[in-house]
Order: C-alpha cells, then structure tokens, then sequence
C-alpha cells in the first residue's frame, strides 16, 4: 500500500489530502483477488504538535503515525454507500460520518481513496486488455512478414521476384502514415471536447514519427502513444472506453465517432442559447420565441439525419433564475437520482446505460454518459415518450456550465441508426448556466424535438405544440418550483401552520411521504412499460373513456396488500386553469365534489408552505364527522408553476400520521392516491368556446379487494368507472359551468 503526502503540510500534517491511498487489488467482479475489507478503509492520525515541531527540525526523531482501521461494518456502509452515490456531497459525508461514528474528514478520504482505486483497477483490466491485443496483433504481423519474405505465386506455384522496396515495408510505411493522422485528428478532437491543449501528446508523437518510421508494432506506437494520451486524460475523457465500453454499436465504429457527435451537439446548444442570434424571434403575440428553422438548416448539419415524413418539429428556449448555485444545478443533471426527482411529473422513469467519460479531476466536466428515460405528460391521451440519449456536460468559464443530450440509440458505420419505432427524437436539447450572485443561477433552457403527432390525441396536440407539454418552458418551470421548494425546506424558521409541536425531523418526513403519494399518483396516470400496473383495456384510449389499470401487491411497503384498481380520464374544462385549482383546493368547497368527506366541514391541521406561492404546500387536512371514531385524516399536497398544476391526496391512518409528524419513519405508511393535474389550454380560442379554458386529468387509485389472489369483477369496474365520472360532473356542477359536449364534435385544427 502506497501513502502520499502533501506537500507543505496543513494545520493536521496534510495526510492524503493531494494523493489518495491506493489498493493495489483488484476491483470486484472485473478480476479475481480483490480484498473489500482493505477498499479504502485505512486512515492515519494528523501528526500532533510535537510531530509538526520535529518535522520543522527541533531534533527529535518523528514518532511513528497510528493506522485506523475502518470495522467491516463501517466498509459495508461504505461500500454499499459508493454504490449509489461515488460523489457524496456536504451534508452527506457528515450523516455517514454520524451514523458510522468516523470523522467528517475519515468518510471524505475514503471516497476520494475508493474512486482513486476504482479508476486504478480499470486502467489495469484494460490495459491488460490491450496487452493481449497487442501480443495478437505482433503475432499477425510476425506471420504476414514470414509470409511477404518468401512469397509464392497463384498461377505457378513458383517463386515471386521482390521489388526493389520490399511490399511488406511499404505497407509498414503507410500505416505509419494513417496511424500518425489518426492520432493527431484523436488529439485535435480532444483538445475540442476537454477545451485545453494537450502538448504532451503532440511532442511524443512528433518524437516517434522521426526515429521509428517503420516499426508497426502497436505496442511501440499505438499502445504507448495511446499511454501518453491516458495519462493525460486520467481524469478525463478515456479514449479506450470509447471503442469497448459503449455497447451501442453492433460493428466496428471509429471510437472518436460518439465524442464527435457530444462536441457538435455541444456546439449547436451554445449557438441556441446565445443571446444575440437570428435563429430565434418572437412569436405573433410576443409570448414565447419561435425557430427560424430556415435559418436553423442553413446554419446546422443534420445531427441525427432527416426528419421522418410523419414527424413535426418542436422548438422551444426559455430564460429564468433559479435559487441554486451553478455546481449544484449541474450536480442535479448529472446524478440520475437527482434529475428523477426534480423532475417527477416529466420523467416517469430513468437509468445510466453507460458512463463514457468519468469527467476532469472528480469533476462533471467533461463527464459523457449514454442514457435512457420516459418522459411523460399527466394524462392517458399522451403516450410516453421513450428516448434514448447521450448527456454531456461541459464547463465553459468559470461559472458558466451547459449540460446537452442528444438522441441516439445505435451506432451503424460512421451514423446515428434511431429506432424506427420511436415516437420521439431529441435534437440537441438542454440547458446553459451562468452563476449569478446571492447563490442563484440563471439558466436558458433549450428544447428542440421530433415527434409522431398522430399518436397523439386531438385534445392535447396544441398543448404539445405550445412547448408546456415536453416544451423548455415546462422544464425550466417544474425546476425553479423544486428549487423554490427545497429552499423552504432547508431553510430554518420555516413558518409551519398549526404544527402541533412538528419538529424538522417531522418535516422532512411530511414532504417525504407527500413526495411519495405524488409520485405513486403519477404513476398511476402514465403506467411506465418497467411499472407494475397493467392495463385492463389495451389499445388507445378516447376523451369519453376511463383508462383503468390493475396491481397486485403483497407485503409491499407503504402499499396495502390487494388489488388496487387505478381509474384515469381526461376532459376539457370551461374554466381557466388557475380558477379550477383554487377551487379544488379550497378546503370550503372540499364537500361539493370529494365523495370521501361524506359532506361534513374540512379543517386545515397542518400546513407546511414549499415556496413564495401559496398553491405550492403539504397540508393534512380532517374531516369532521357527527362521530369522533368515524374521523379521517388527509395527506394533501398542491404545487402550481407556469405550465401545470398537480393536486393530490390520500386517507392516511391517525396514528402513522402522528409517528410521521414527530419525526418517524414515513416508509411503511399505506397510501392509495388521487388528484388532479391541470394544464392550461394554449388557444381557447379555436375550441368553439369564448371562454379561456384548461386540461383536466382526474385519477383515483382504489383498493378493490384485499387477497391479491382474487379477480377483478364487473361491479368494481362499474363502481370505479362511475367514481370518476360522478367526480368530473360535482365539478361542472360546483363551478356552474354545464358538462362539455365530447370534443370530437369539434375536432381540433392539425397545425
């Protein structure tokens, strides 16, 4: 085991804070021989004030420094730790180091120890990897040189006279030849996507085309030019991950291929973004920027080929501050988890196929990961969206940041092969970040696809074409709510209504457990293809009709053990969208259309606020009847932004609320959601109905029979059915506004 020492020392002797302990094993399940109790567990105690004055030459000899090691149950943690987050923040490192009883500074050196042995381990299995291809590849071309020396002829079988330079050494030379271009293009590439010069590269290559101009052995100029460049890039971009790890391609692709692709994505976002461009003008109204995708084809190449005839174009960019810093926001592209949950009601489900590049010197910078999703708008009459995609993230200037992805789902000689089963196809989309002072950030998001609009049904074609379905302003909106929200959380004194002595503890438990019934909600909504729902009427769903789905669950945490009915329909609604959601949040109208207040008074018991708007909260709500055993409790949880709104609730037991509320464990409480998500309709006009209007999407998720082993009958279909469309007419009724007619009499324009 190897300890580095930092230079010049600090206040505790400056151990392992410039180098990093190295395990010389072996990473698990890449080669055998790996001892996971040594993973980074051992740390040294700071040298003490007589060791500083020795070390400053006082004349004593330095004592001997103490090793800690780490208690396999502490390397469990840990390690079970790495696997979800290799880059654990602040707050992070200090509860590991809480709840594993180290120091802050023990749990920081650990994982930069882990990382750095990870990396190490590898470098070593790939480059063991290449040894064995290289030793095949001399091997070859030992044998094609036997073969060149003493060559025969087809026709006679007799000897061929040699020219006066041997072939086998002009073949050598020009080799050689595209070898060096190949390399140089590699490193003028590189250059291009980390944004600095490499010019230990371009020296070493230069030295080796002058003295060896006919050694073809790969392990003399390609494995070693390519050492040179590895060693430059170890924090960066691993140029042999590109040809290996990327499980992409089916054949051969030149390996600064997808690179090539990330850098000109990269590219077109900055050109989109910029301030001063012609490529954007404002629309008819001057609510939104329109593409001049004359001018866009003029300046761009195809990225990802031509647009299938049966596709339209959706462009949209869209400017707004955000309370975050620059590295957070990047931090929560970046880390998948992250990006799922600041994004709940836009991305049903996500997963990291691949990391490409790790990134500069534990950084995002740099970092080029192939990912897949399902993006998704609330409402059964737009199908998901699943798009596979490169995310590349860069670092411009201090500061300044921009994360693009870009669709992509094979590699095939030299293009980009899409799915001709996509529904959809991302352009180079995403966003740009400049630090702004007081620790917030201002972010111009960008938003550019393909899509099939015949999927989609007549009633939400002009929502999508808007951009506040999948549109930039959706996205940037749905992030300043979930920055706006995790502000008030953290922040201290958060004004908390009727509190009933709820400790921050028992606040972070209420918006946990609310988190959870919004996204079961969701779910139930648009069933994700990886979900457990499953659609009891398969095919296309009309505007008349109820989307219904069904679960099974046993002993599943936080579900009740049974067959849950889900029940989903969207309608127009003659009223403006904001109207309808402060309606249906309104605890004094909760009994004109909630069937399970059975009618009595609702009463606020606790309000938690989650931001400047007062739409944007978690409340539990009671329901007073004529009888205390018959009174219930309701988990609710209501958020607004520019482009939707989401209002969902849950009966919750009285006394799993009341261990939440003080703090408990919110995990094993049962929740059975329902809810409402409102989009506004972008031009009213065109419905045939002079008043402004919005989308309604009703969902309700019901118990219907507790052994999961039963069958679903008529009777709960009907009873559900029917729940659904009793609750959207009490809203008709309630708002004084009669029931539209089916929209299908007035079918919508094709735009």
């Amino acid at each position: 085991m190897q300890l580095t020492r930092m230079e010049g020392g600090g206040a505790e002797g400056g151990l392992i804070g410039a180098g990093e302990l190295v395990d010389q094993h072996l990473v698990p399940g890449v080669l055998d021989g790996f001892d996971e109790s040594r993973s980074g567990s051992e740390n040294l105690d700071a040298a003490s004030g007589d060791d500083q004055s020795i070390m400053r030459g006082e004349g004593r000899a330095p004592k001997r420094k103490k090793y800690h090691r780490h208690t396999p149950q502490q390397i469990q943690e840990l390690e079970a730790f790495y696997k979800e987050c290799p880059h654990p923040d602040e707050k992070q490192r200090l509860e590991l180091s809480r709840r594993l009883n180290l120091e802050t500074r023990q749990v920081k050196f650990w994982f930069q120890n882990r990382r750095t042995q990870m990396k190490t381990q590898i470098e070593r299995h790939e480059n063991m990897l290449l040894k064995k291809e290289n030793d095949k590849l001399r091997f070859e071309q030992a044998a094609m040189k036997n073969a060149l020396r003493n060559p025969l002829c087809t026709s006679c079988g007799g000897p061929v006279v040699s020219p006066e330079l041997p072939f086998d050494e002009q073949t050598l030379k020009s080799e050689n030849a595209r070898l060096r271009d190949e390399l140089t293009r590699i490193c003028l590439l590189t250059e291009k996507f980390l944004g600095r010069p490499i010019s230990s590269i371009a020296s070493s290559l230069t030295q080796r085309s002058t003295t060896s101009t006919l050694d073809f052995s790969l392990g003399n100029i390609g494995f070693q030019g390519l050492n040179s460049m590895d060693h430059a890039l170890s924090s960066g971009l691993d140029m042999s991950l590109l040809g290996s790890a990327v499980s992409l391609p089916e054949a051969p692709v030149d390996k600064s291929f997808i690179v090539q692709l990330a850098v000109t994505a990269m590219d077109e976002l900055m050109k989109m973004a910029a301030v001063n461009t012609s490529l954007w003008s404002s629309s008819s109204d001057g609510v939104k920027e329109v593409l001049n995708f004359e001018e866009y084809l003029a300046t761009f190449p195809p990225t990802i080929g031509p647009k299938p005839n049966n596709f339209v174009l959706d462009a949209s960019r869209d400017t707004g501050l955000v309370c975050l810093n620059s590295l957070a926001l990047v931090e929560t592209f970046m880390d998948l988890n992250q990006w799922v949950s600041v994004f709940p009601s836009l991305v049903a489900r996500a997963s990291t196929t691949t990391v490409i590049s790790p990134g500069l010197d534990g950084s995002w910078n740099g970092t080029l990961q192939l990912m897949q999703a399902e993006l998704q708008v609330l409402s059964p009459l737009v199908p998901l969206r699943q798009v596979k995609f490169l995310r590349f993230c860069k670092k411009h200037e201090e500061g300044k940041w921009a994360v693009v992805d870009l669709s992509i789902d094979a590699v095939h000689e030299g293009s980009v092969a899409l799915s001709p089963f996509s529904l959809c196809r991302r352009l180079p989309s995403g966003c740009v970040i400049q630090e702004m002072p007081d620790g917030f950030s201002k972010v111009t998001w960008i938003e550019h696809t393909q899509y099939d609009e015949n999927v989609v049904h007549p009633l939400y074609r002009r929502l999508l074409g808007s951009g506040m379905g999948f549109g930039a302003k959706r996205w940037l909106a749905s992030l300043q709510r979930h920055c706006e929200g995790l502000a008030a959380l953290m922040a201290s004194g958060e004004p908390v209504e009727n509190p009933s002595g709820m400790t921050a503890s028992g606040r972070k438990s209420m918006f946990k457990l609310a988190r959870r019934m919004s996204d079961n909600f969701c779910s139930g909504v648009c069933a994700s293809l990886m979900s457990k729902w499953e659609r009891l009427y398969p095919g296309n769903v009309g505007e008349e009709s109820v989307q219904l789905m069904s679960r099974k669950t046993v002993d599943s945490p936080g579900e009740p053990s049974g067959i849950v009915l889900s029940a989903t329909a969207s309608v127009w609604m003659p009223v403006a969208r904001q109207r309808l959601f402060d309606f249906l949040r309104d605890k004094r109208y909760r009994s004109d259309w909630d069937i399970l207040s059975n009618g009595g008074p609702i009463q606020e018991v606790v309000r938690i606020s989650k931001g400047p708007d007062p739409g944007n909260c978690v409340s539990l709500l009671r329901c007073d009847t004529a009888s205390p055993s018959q009174e219930m409790l309701i988990l609710q949880e209501t958020w607004t932004d520019a482009a939707s709104s989401l209002i969902v609730y849950a009966p919750v037991d009285t006394p799993a609320i009341q261990s939440v509320l003080g703090g408990g464990d919110s995990t094993y409480v049962a929740l059975l959601p329902s809810g409402f998500a409102l989009y506004p309709d972008p031009d009213p006009a065109q419905t045939g109905n002079p008043a402004a209007g919005c989308l309604l999407t009703a969902g309700f998720q019901i118990l219907v029979n507790e052994l999961p082993t039963a069958k679903l009958t008529v009777d709960s279909v009907t009873t559900v059915e029917h729940l659904i469309h009793c609750t959207i007419e009490k809203i008709h009724q309630a708002l004084d506004c009669a029931a539209p007619a089916s929209r299908s009499q007035n079918p919508v324009p094709h735009e």
